[in-house]
C-alpha cells in the first residue's frame, strides 16, 4: 500500500494560532448566521414571493439538508486536497450563492440558491474546525479554542434573528443575503494571508455510494416530515417515503460496513461516548431550531410584533450562548465533558418546559426567561460535544471528525424546522400558541436527552484505544 506523506507542519506562534482561530470563526459566523437569519424574515419572504408555511420550511431546510449531507465528504476532501484550499473554495461558492439568493425572482429559485449555499457552507464548517485543531497542538489550548469556536458559532445562530430583524427594519428580505458578500470578501482575503495549508498524512478515498445514500436518507426523512401534514401521514406518498427512507438507511449501513474507507465509519458508534456526542448534537440543535422558528411565528403572527422586535426578543438567548460557551470550553478542558453537559441538559429542559402552557397573552418576562435558559444550555453544550467528538478520532481524521458532529448539528436543525413547521403549518394567528405547545415539549425532551448523554461521558476521555482500532 502506498502512503502519501506531507511535510511536517511548522509550529505556529501564539499570535498566529489565535489569528487562524479568528479567521475560522469568521467563516463559522457566516454558516451559523445563515442558518437562522432567514427565520425572522420568513413572514416577509412569504409575502414577497407568495409562499405558504411549507414553502418557507423548504427555504430554510434546503440549506441545512445539503449542508448536512455533504459535510463528511467535504471534510474528507479537505484532508486529501488541502484544508485551506477547500475552505477558500467554500467561501467563494457560499458568496456566489448568497448573491443568487438576493436576486431570486421566485420561491423555486430561492430554494435552489439556498441549496447551493449549503454546498459552500459544507466546505466551511468541518474544515474550519480541522484547521483550528491542526493549529492548536496543545490539548488544553485546543479545548479553549474549541470553546471560543463553539461560542462564535452559537452566537451567530442566536444573533441571526436580531441581525435579520435589524435589516428588515429598513430594507426588504433580500438584504438578509446581501450582507454575506462583504464578510465573504474579508474572509477570503484573511485566509489567504494567515491560514496555513494542511492535509491529513494519509489521503482517504471518496465514498460516492455512501454519499448518495446518506443524501437520500436525509432528504426523504425531512421531506416526509415537512409534507406529511399536508399529504396525510397514512397517504400512499407518505408511506412510500417512509419505506424509501428505511431502504436507503439499510442500504447505507450495508454499504458502509463493507467499504475499506467508508464515508462514515459505523464502528465509531460502538463507543458510547462518541454516540453520545452525536446524539447530543442532534438534540441541542433540534431544540435551538424549534425555539427560533416557533418564536418567529408566534411573536410576528400571534402578537403582531415587528421582525426587529421579534429578533431582539432572542437577545437573551444570544447572550446566554455567548457567555457560557467559553466557560464551557474551559470547564471541558479541566474536568471533561460531563459537568457542562449536565448543565446544558438541565437549562434546556427547564427553558422548554417554561413554554408548554403558551397562550396569546403569555408574559413577556416568561418568554425572555425561557429564551435565556435555552441559550445558556446551548452555550454549555457545544464545547463538550465538539471536543468529545474530535478527541474520539485520530488527529489525521480531524476533518471527518468535525464533519460527523457538524452533520449531526445540521440534521438536528433540519429536523427541528420540519417538526416545528409541521405543528403550526395550518394554525391561524389565534391558534398558533396552542399548536406550538408540543414543540416546546420537544425542546424540553431534547434537554432531557442531553442530560442522559452527560452520564455516558467520562470525566476524561482518552481516544488512544479508538485511534488504535482505526483502519490504517
Amino acid at each position: 500500500m502506498t502512503t502519501t506523506t506531507h511535510p511536517v507542519q511548522p509550529v505556529l506562534s501564539a499570535r498566529r494560532r489565535w489569528t487562524v482561530l479568528a479567521v475560522c470563526c469568521l467563516s463559522m459566523f457566516l454558516v451559523g448566521l445563515d442558518t437562522t437569519i432567514v427565520n425572522v424574515g420568513l413572514p416577509a419572504i412569504g409575502r414577497g414571493l407568495d409562499v405558504d408555511t411549507r414553502g418557507l420550511e423548504w427555504i430554510v431546510d434546503a440549506y441545512t439538508l445539503v449542508l448536512a449531507s455533504l459535510l463528511i465528504s467535504s471534510g474528507a476532501l479537505a484532508d486529501r486536497f488541502g484544508r485551506r484550499r477547500v475552505f477558500r473554495c467554500g467561501l467563494a461558492v457560499f458568496g456566489a450563492a448568497s448573491v443568487l439568493c438576493a436576486l431570486a425572482p421566485s420561491a423555486g429559485v430561492l430554494v435552489a440558491a439556498r441549496a447551493l449555499q449549503g454546498v459552500g457552507a459544507s466546505m466551511l464548517s468541518p474544515v474550519a474546525l480541522a484547521i483550528v485543531v491542526n493549529a492548536m497542538p496543545d490539548p488544553k489550548e485546543r479545548a479553549q479554542a474549541i470553546g471560543i469556536w463553539a461560542s462564535v458559532f452559537g452566537l451567530s445562530m442566536a444573533a441571526g434573528p436580531v441581525t435579520g430583524g435589524a435589516l428588515l427594519a429598513g430594507l426588504d428580505w433580500r438584504a438578509l443575503f446581501w450582507i454575506n458578500a462583504p464578510v465573504v470578501a474579508a474572509a477570503l482575503l484573511l485566509s489567504a494571508v494567515f491560514v496555513p495549508e494542511s492535509r491529513a498524512p494519509r489521503a482517504r478515498r471518496l465514498d460516492l455510494p455512501g454519499q448518495v445514500l446518506l443524501t437520500a436518507v436525509l432528504a426523504v426523512v425531512v421531506g416526509v416530515l415537512i409534507e406529511g401534514p399536508r399529504i396525510g401521514w397514512t397517504s400512499p406518498a407518505a408511506l412510500t417515503g417512509c419505506a424509501g427512507a428505511t431502504v436507503a438507511t439499510a442500504g447505507f449501513v450495508w454499504v458502509e460496513s463493507r467499504r475499506p474507507e467508508p464515508l462514515m465509519d459505523l464502528r465509531l458508534f460502538g463507543r458510547p461516548v462518541f454516540t453520545g456526542a452525536v446524539l447530543g448534537a442532534v438534540a441541542v440543535f433540534v431544540a435551538l431550531s424549534t425555539t427560533l422558528l416557533l418564536n418567529t411565528l408566534y411573536l410576528q403572527h400571534t402578537r403582531g410584533w415587528t421582525p426587529l422586535a421579534a429578533g431582539v426578543a432572542t437577545l437573551p438567548l444570544a447572550v446566554g450562548a455567548t457567555v457560557c460557551a467559553p466557560w464551557s470550553g474551559r470547564m471541558t478542558g479541566r474536568t471533561g465533558p460531563r459537568l457542562p453537559l449536565l448543565l446544558a441538559g438541565g437549562f434546556i429542559t427547564v427553558g422548554g418546559l417554561c413554554m408548554v402552557s403558551l397562550t396569546q397573552h403569555t408574559s413577556v418576562l416568561l418568554l425572555l426567561a425561557s429564551y435565556t435558559l435555552i441559550g445558556v444550555g446551548f452555550g454549555f453544550a457545544n464545547a463538550p460535544i465538539t471536543n468529545t467528538a474530535v478527541d474520539g478520532l485520530p488527529p489525521a481524521r480531524a476533518g471527518v471528525a468535525g464533519a460527523i458532529t457538524s452533520t449531526a448539528r445540521q440534521l438536528g436543525s433540519a429536523l427541528g424546522i420540519a417538526v416545528a413547521g409541521g405543528l403550526v403549518a395550518t394554525a391561524g394567528p389565534t391558534g398558533l400558541a396552542q399548536a406550538s405547545r408540543p414543540g416546546w415539549i420537544l425542546v424540553g425532551g431534547c434537554g432531557v436527552l442531553v442530560f442522559l448523554v452527560a452520564h455516558m461521558a467520562r470525566p476524561k476521555e482518552d481516544a488512544t484505544d479508538l485511534a488504535a482500532a482505526q483502519p490504517r
